[in-house]
């Protein structure tokens, strides 16, 4: 269609316009059908044997924060002191 038509007919809501994306897959050098176990942790075992060598380790990720640490509780004379600091404030 001409683009004068087609602008007509989509002002009128008589056509609308899809876009269709297609994708092609294909099996990469990396394929396999099992899933491989990657080793997270080194240990003395591994190093005394040298079996080390073969195996697939997991890469680490240096840019995660980690869990943050569980601490940084108020001493209970300090809640105590600060409830009835808010009590006569509250008062006037």
């Amino acid at each position: 269609l001409p683009e004068r038509e087609r602008a007509e007919l989509k002002r009128r809501k008589l056509l609308l316009e899809v876009t269709l994306k297609s994708y092609w897959i294909r099996k990469g050098s990396a394929f396999s059908t099992a899933v491989a176990r990657l080793e997270t942790e080194l240990t003395p075992e591994m190093i005394a044997t040298g079996s080390w060598r073969q195996l697939p380790f997991k890469p680490y990720n240096f840019s995660s924060l980690g869990l943050p640490p569980a601490c940084g509780h108020l001493h209970p004379l300090l809640k105590v002191r600060s409830q009835l600091r808010q009590i006569f404030l509250e008062m006037g």
